[in-house]
């Protein structure tokens, strides 16, 4: 037993999936102000792609960077490419049980907010309302000079009608709306600019080199004063944007818990891991709706 009384299942080899699953089950009834925090492993389920391995390390090339996006008109051109393709499976994803779980947890009134590290809004589908996107929405394009934004849908279409060649082309789907597309000449990808002033359109999102911006990090640090525990839930937090609110929370004295296949950043803060799919892990809270 841990010092709040929870079995600690990453601690405990021996424990079978049910026991850590009612581990689990115990660590949400016992807190009524609950600070969720998502990643990828939330999304998998509905055919997005994850980043990483069971040892937290990247299964592929990372993510572009920030200044080469702005700075490189090549890399921009195989960005949007291999987004055009990549869009077509990844906008029309659509929520898990794991989505559902959570959201029914936030209508049973023990989750403070939802902060997830995801771009895909499959929680908002779910039905969750209080989520923090904290690196962005993909489904929105913004324009880095002025006051611009499109919906990536109407994007989409700007990208396929200047380059009708491309649209026949298919690759195998990457993490967040990306596919693997490659071999072929970028340099021939004609990439529209900003309609209102010609600038540089990059998907509202945080890449990697950008920081999260200020007013989103205090509306994060407030949810995280008023809770009274964390959940983690299919994020093995290597990127510091969101273990640095596990970190803290820790700290501060608050118990936490992590859904994950595989090692997290913080295992050594959590009082109870489940190395389970997110999904089944959490299959109690749509059960409990069910059975309500």
């Amino acid at each position: 037993m841990s010092a709040s009384g929870i079995l600690v299942a990453c601690l405990e080899p021996f424990m079978d999936v049910s026991a850590s699953f009612s581990a689990l089950a115990a660590f949400v009834g016992r807190y009524e102000r609950l600070f969720v925090l998502t990643g990828a492993g939330c999304s998998t389920d509905s055919g997005i792609p994850d980043y990483r391995d069971a040892d937290g390390q990247w299964k592929r090339t990372p993510p572009i960077d920030f200044q080469l996006f702005m700075g490189d008109g090549l890399a921009r051109a195989r960005y949007w490419a291999r987004s055009m393709i990549g869009w077509r499976r990844f906008g029309k994803a659509g929520p898990n049980d794991t989505h559902r779980a959570l959201a029914q947890l936030e209508a049973s009134g023990r989750m403070r907010m939802l902060v997830t590290q995801n771009v895909d809004g499959l929680h908002q589908a779910a039905g969750s309302r209080a989520v923090v996107d904290l690196h962005g929405r993909l489904d929105e394009v913004r324009c880095m000079h002025c006051a611009h934004r499109e919906p990536r849908a109407v994007f989409q279409q700007r990208l396929q009608a200047v380059n009708p060649a491309w649209i026949a082309l298919d690759a195998a789907d990457a993490p967040d709306g990306d596919a693997d597309l490659e071999a072929v000449d970028f340099s021939r990808f004609a990439v529209p600019s900003c309609p209102a002033c010609g600038g540089i359109l990059k998907p509202d999102v945080v890449f990697f080199g950008e920081q999260v911006p200020a007013p989103r990090v205090a509306t994060v640090l407030r949810a995280l004063d008023e809770a009274d525990a964390i959940l983690v839930v299919g994020s093995s937090l290597m990127v510091h944007s969101g273990y640095r609110y596990v970190r803290a929370g820790a700290s501060a004295g608050l118990p936490v818990a992590a859904v994950n296949l595989g090692r997290t950043r913080a295992d050594d803060l959590l009082t109870l891991k489940v190395e389970q799919s997110c999904a089944e892990a959490l299959a109690f809270m749509l059960e409990d709706r069910a059975a309500a």
